[in-house]
This record gives C-alpha cells, sequence and structure tokens, in this order.
C-alpha cells in the first residue's frame, strides 16, 4: 500500500460526524415545531386548569333559577297531575333522572317551624297528606337543582367526584343568592312565596330546594 492510500482514511469519520450534527438539528426543529406554547391566562390555558366547582355553580345557578322560575307549575295543579299519574305528569312537566323526575314548582303558604334545615309549608288546595318542605339551611341537600334543567350531565365531567361537587357548589349559591339575610327561625307564622325544584321520590313528600324565597 502507497501513503496516499491512508491519507484518505479520516475523510469518512468527518462526514458521520456531520451528518449526526445533521440528524440532531433536524430532531430538535420537529420536536420544536410539534410544542404548542401555551399563554398564561389564555383560552388553552384555562382549559387545562382544575375544574372549579365554586366558579361552575356561579355560571350555572342564574341559568337554572331563569329556567325553574319560568316553567314552576302550581304546585295544586302539580300534586293533581302527580296523584293522576306520575308517569304523564313526570313527561309533561319534568326532567326525567335515574332516581325520579324533578319538578319546577310554585306556590304560597305559610312556614312552620325550622326544623332539621328544612321550614314545612302548609299550602291550600294540596291534599292533606302531602308534606311540603323547603330546604332553608343551614345544609341543602341533594342535587335537585342540578338535575333541575337537563343540560348538566355526569359526561360533563372528570369523575363522579366532580359531578357531586357541581350539585354541592350550585347549592352553595342558593345559600348567597336566596337564602342570605334570611333567618329561617323567624320564617315561623309567615307568609311565603317560593318557586323551587324538587326530586320525586315519595309522592306524600315534597322537598323543594329554592331559587327564589320571598316573605311577605
Amino acid at each position: 500500500m502507497t501513503d496516499a492510500t491512508f491519507s484518505k482514511s479520516p475523510r469518512p469519520a468527518r462526514n458521520y460526524r456531520w451528518f449526526g450534527i445533521a440528524a440532531g438539528v433536524v430532531l430538535v426543529g420537529a420536536m420544536a415545531f410539534d410544542t404548542t406554547i401555551v399563554r398564561i391566562g389564555s383560552q388553552a390555558d384555562v382549559q387545562v386548569q382544575k375544574f372549579s366547582a365554586e366558579a361552575f355553580g356561579a355560571e350555572q345557578f342564574p341559568l337554572i333559577k331563569q329556567s325553574v322560575e319560568t316553567r314552576a307549575v302550581d304546585a295544586a295543579e302539580l300534586a293533581k297531575a302527580i296523584a293522576a299519574d306520575k308517569k304523564a305528569a313526570g313527561e309533561k312537566y319534568g326532567v326525567a333522572t335515574s332516581v325520579g323526575p324533578v319538578f319546577p314548582v310554585k306556590f304560597t303558604g305559610l312556614a312552620g317551624e325550622h326544623k332539621a334545615n328544612y321550614n314545612a309549608i302548609t299550602v291550600e288546595g294540596l291534599p292533606p297528606e302531602l308534606t311540603v318542605r323547603v330546604q332553608t339551611g343551614p345544609a341543602l341537600n341533594g342535587t335537585d337543582l342540578r338535575d333541575a334543567t337537563g343540560q348538566i350531565e355526569f359526561g360533563q365531567f372528570k369523575n363522579q367526584i366532580e359531578y357531586q361537587d357541581a350539585g354541592s357548589a350550585i347549592n352553595n349559591e342558593v345559600k348567597k343568592v336566596v337564602l342570605a339575610g334570611i333567618d329561617p327561625a323567624a320564617l315561623n307564622g309567615k307568609t311565603v312565596t317560593i318557586i323551587g325544584a324538587f326530586k320525586l321520590v315519595n309522592p306524600k313528600s315534597w322537598i323543594v330546594t329554592p331559587v327564589r324565597l320571598d316573605v311577605k
């Protein structure tokens, strides 16, 4: 072999080195192209934030309130419809749930003593065996308002916990908007007008969550 033959051997190594660098540049460029920059406070940023039950409740309660007030059925008329045919009444006036229909209702009556987060209301025109109670706090239970419009469904949430938290947050808005400044114990013996919703579990016992409560 000649010296000229050995002098050409280092060149391929340099070529491989440059090829490796070029491949690295291409890879970095591809990664940069595939990366989305999310600005803080932008819509994309909000989408990745953790679910806020409080914000959801504040946003949804005015919509629920408007829907319930618009569709509310007089209690006497509703009681007759339920007594005649629960299924037909649910289809006509209510929103179906896995437990039973949720009915929007309105009535005026005489408030009784506050017991265990409720005030019983005596309403003229209702059957004597029907007991009507209104949730007045301090604790509000159930998801009647969450389910009252049929627009809030489990599939909108990440899991069952978020779904339950949404219902609790809506109830908290009732405390802030409807029941703020009202002393449930002071309602005893007063005439009240209620607009709200209840889930029909026992036809002889309505537990109404109010979206409006007026004291006369």
